[in-house]
């Protein structure tokens, strides 16, 4: 069978299943109510401060929940208030990550305790499907649209499991295109940033001994048609205006299949689009890939640079990252006009305190435009994670944000490592530091982002990342 067959075969088998799931909806007298929470997390490290993105997982639940169930959506970050009281619902569903994990299973526990159905899922559920267990009805292992029918079959009849976990992942071909009335008519709507997020794949098959992506999303690499993509940004640039709809990729690695991804951007650079996205450097130290990316619309490329030290790329089996290519990655971008968002990580047990002023080096003499550090997070069910568990500090989840310590490095003691941490994002921030990287760049939400890192660095002290 030929891969347009197999599309084909697959839309209309997903065609006959939803068929099926509202005939039995309609044969229930009352449609049960679902209540969608985004809890907030608790870190101080302006993780959800100021405007957020809009949660596109959890509108993608409220797009194929609507269909059946009547909806209700809030989303904590951006001032909606959880009730106490889930009296008027059936479906409480939760998606979680390790930060807000605890917000997760405190709202989960509560409205088990008023005889509801719940619903985890997300990515630390997935990837401690045992611990969500005790806080839920049901974890949703993975993506829930290969689980949907099953899920909503049992909503329907009443005959709940405690995992649901596809065999295998849906095709993203039979993916609909996510309904954002559910974030743009919620009450607090304006705390949204104005960056559309989008989706054109899902998987990475890297493998990176720190990375959720394998589990949560598969290792096969799936992507949708480009036609479907294109028609998704031309409905919000009718909806918003040509020149107000920006977009933001989620995708984990949508530069993974080369031939896919100029496709895309060609397609883009007909409609004329301006976007974003995390993109590996697989291949960006080609000059005609940036300079297509730059006719595409693109602004903002985040790359994760994460060290300059090649024993740790190599200890995290990031492939991509080649340092001889960053230096021309980096102007070749630049040349295009697109600005960077780099990643870097320390607290890895190759690093010393001669990583910080390679990275410093690397940032002015390259001029990063929005430089972000983190500190290395074994987060839990990676390979990362089981490797370094014995030497772990504390399984506090509301401090798994990237930004506390978690272990100590066999080079650096942790003191000077988060000493020589805090001194490095001074530095970077610095108002003549921000005004040498900067010189000459356009005046827009970049600048904008320095000035408020310039204010959050000065107050900065080591004792905040413990």
């Amino acid at each position: 069978m030929t891969e347009d067959n197999t599309r084909n075969a697959g839309t209309t088998l997903h065609d006959v299943i939803a068929e099926s799931l509202k005939q039995l909806a309609a044969e229930k007298k009352n449609r049960k109510k679902w209540l969608l929470i985004q809890p907030k997390s608790s870190t101080s490290m302006m993780v959800d401060s100021g405007s957020v993105s809009m949660p596109l997982n959890l509108i993608m639940v409220a797009t194929l929940a609507g269909d059946l169930f009547d909806v209700e959506f809030l989303d904590e970050r951006t001032g909606d208030r959880i009730p106490d009281d889930f009296s008027g619902y059936d479906v409480i569903a939760i998606t979680s990550r390790t930060l807000n994990a605890a917000k997760a299973y405190r709202i989960g526990d509560r409205a088990l305790s008023q005889n509801k159905i719940v619903l985890l899922g997300g990515v630390h559920p997935t990837m401690l499907k045992e611990e969500a267990a005790e806080h839920c009805t049901s974890v949703i292992y993975g993506e829930v649209e290969s689980v949907w029918p099953d899920l909503a079959r049992d909503i329907l009849q009443g005959t709940m499991k405690p995992l649901y976990r596809a065999h295998e992942l849906h095709p993203m071909t039979a993916m609909q295109c996510p309904d954002f009335s559910y974030a743009l008519n919620s009450a607090h709507a304006d705390k949204y940033s104005s960056r559309i997020p989008v989706l054109a794949t899902k998987g990475c098959p890297v493998g990176c001994n720190f990375c959720t992506t394998p589990t949560v999303y598969g290792k096969s690499y799936r992507y949708r048609d480009i036609d479907l993509v294109l028609e998704e940004m031309q409905y919000h640039q009718e909806r918003l205006g040509k020149k107000n709809a920006t977009f933001s990729f989620m995708d984990d690695n949508i530069s993974f299949r080369p031939q896919y991804f100029t496709e895309l951007l060609e397609g883009m650079s007909k409609i004329g689009v301006r976007w974003n996205a995390n993109i590996s450097m697989n291949f960006l130290h080609k000059p005609e890939v940036a300079e297509l990316a730059g006719r595409s619309g693109c602004d903002l490329m985040s790359i994760g640079f994460e060290s300059l030290n090649p024993d740790i790329l190599k200890s995290m089996n990031k492939g991509a990252n080649r340092l001889q290519h960053y230096s021309t990655v980096v102007d070749n971008l630049h040349k295009n006009g697109i600005a960077i968002q780099g990643y870097f990580m320390f607290g890895f047990d190759d690093d010393s305190e001669k990583s910080f002023q390679a990275t410093y080096d690397f940032i002015m003499q390259n001029r990063i435009e929005f430089p972000v550090f983190s500190l290395v997070t074994p987060f839990p069910g990676t390979p990362y994670y089981e490797e370094m568990k014995p030497r772990i500090r504390h399984f506090d989840w509301d401090k798994y944000d990237t930004y506390h310590f978690m272990f100590e490095p066999k080079k650096m003691q942790g003191e000077k490592l988060l000493e020589n941490f805090v001194k490095l994002q001074k530095e970077v921030y610095k108002g003549r530091a921000i005004m040498k990287r900067m010189q000459g760049k356009p005046l827009n939400w970049v600048w904008l982002a320095n000035l408020k890192m310039h204010s959050f660095t000065k107050k900065l002290k080591p004792e905040l990342y413990l």
